[in-house]
């Protein structure tokens, strides 16, 4: 049974002040999180963490991850000004965008980001809609290019099989793509690749860092150019199963240094920063989705009728993802009943669990779905008209802050003429 950060009589506090539904943070867990992942990979001297805003985009958790060094991997607009709030601009961004429009690129390069190229024609897409720049202008600049292994790597149900991926170059872009920019007079590289999602199987991680270094190695020889970092993105995935085992940070680390030494160090490189850009692993496991049961119902089968929906949660319906649910006050109640735990969507997947054994629930009862901390609040929506749920910080010191409002009536009206 999970242990949550909170009794039964705390979370009735903080409903008292905050109605369900609502997601909460804690932050101690977050930062203690933090910190191990930094003294996995602290023998890599360039090591950093660029935090996948998508996963959680709120700026006090990315403020509380900013006081490790964490950068921000952006995709869109507003997660490029999420980081320039609070106060992560310049290399601290790393931009990473696909079909990107010039007015992102524009403003990534405004901002002194690292900017990531999705495809080849990316480039002179750059050149011709942000600025004809300089040599001088581009040589200080530090630029990415994304590769897709195809079928040299394989995939996972969230992310697919690589050659079945809209994103990233193949090798032949790639090496094009790098002699291009070389020739227009760039000089600061890195290698970017993501290949999967909540993956947690050590050795894939490792694996992908080797792939890297591999490659690196062979642009290096073939072009002439150095690199400065490589990044294996994110895809550390979290154990949402009671079966299942978290990610060996530790071992991933240590396979990363070995593989380091005899590439990178064995083949005579210069030394290479390490780049990450986890999100799920960094928040998901400590927010939690708080709801109230609204109705039992009892047709073919019993449900449980909450007060959020799929809009608070939308991956069990999406992936079919399983996330632990824990009624407070319940915990190990040999009472228990098989229910569906749905919303109120009108959709018939808007369900959390599907025949799900959990303690006999009555109206009332708070319920507490886990691992929510990413790809929860953010992948919210307003079909029906459900408006988005408030988030809360859990402070270290027991006590507990609003760092997103509830959305009212008036937020889903407010881009409506009605006298038009």
């Amino acid at each position: 049974m999970r242990t949550l950060p909170f009794d039964k009589a705390k979370l009735e506090e903080i409903a008292s002040r905050w109605p369900t539904p609502f997601h909460i943070y804690d932050a101690k867990a977050i930062r203690a999180n933090a910190k191990r992942l930094k003294k996995a990979f602290a023998w890599n001297k360039g090591f950093r963490e660029y935090f996948a805003v998508k996963a959680a985009p709120n700026p006090h958790l990315m403020k509380l991850l900013k006081e490790f060094g964490f950068g921000s991997d952006c995709s869109s607009m507003a997660e490029l000004v999420l980081a320039e709030k609070v106060g992560n601009v310049g290399e601290a961004i790393m931009f990473t965008s696909n079909d990107t429009p010039a007015e992102e690129f524009r403003k990534a390069w405004e901002l002194g980001a690292i900017i990531n190229f999705d495809d080849m024609t990316h480039w002179p897409y750059f050149q011709e809609n942000v600025g004809n720049f300089s040599a001088a202008e581009l040589g200080g600049r530090l630029f990415c290019c994304r590769y897709n292994p195809g079928p040299l790597k394989g995939g996972n149900a969230i992310i697919g099989k690589p050659e079945e991926a809209k994103y990233g170059m193949t090798r032949e872009q790639l090496f094009a793509c790098y002699a291009q920019m070389k020739a227009a007079g760039v000089t600061r590289f890195g290698l970017h690749t993501m290949v999967a999602s909540n993956e947690l199987d050590p050795a894939y991680i490792i694996d992908t860092a080797r792939l890297l270094f591999d490659l690196v190695a062979d642009l290096t020889q073939q072009l002439g150019i150095t690199f400065e970092f490589v990044n294996i993105g994110g895809g550390i995935g979290i154990p949402y199963r009671p079966d299942q085992k978290a990610m060996d940070l530790e071992a991933v680390g240590d396979g990363i240094r070995a593989a380091y030494r005899e590439i990178v160090e064995g083949r005579g490189l210069k030394p290479l920063a390490l780049y990450m850009e986890c999100g799920r692993c960094i928040t998901g496991p400590y927010g939690y989705l708080v709801s109230r049961v609204r109705h039992i119902k009892n047709t073919y089968r019993m449900y449980a009728g909450l007060d959020a929906c799929m809009s608070n949660l939308m991956r069990p319906a999406l992936y079919g993802a399983y996330h632990e649910i824990v009624v407070p006050g319940k915990e190990g109640s040999g009472d228990t009943t098989v229910y569906d735990v749905t919303g109120s969507l009108c959709e018939n997947n808007d369900k959390f669990a599907i025949q799900r054994v959990l303690p006999v629930l009555a109206p009332g009862d708070l319920v507490v779905i886990c691992d929510a901390g990413a790809h929860g609040h953010a992948m919210g929506f307003q079909y029906n008209g459900k408006l988005r749920s408030a988030e809360l910080l859990l402070e270290e010191d027991g006590s507990v802050r609003e760092i997103r409002r509830a959305e009212t009536l008036d937020d889903y009206f407010a881009t409506l003429d009605f006298e038009a």
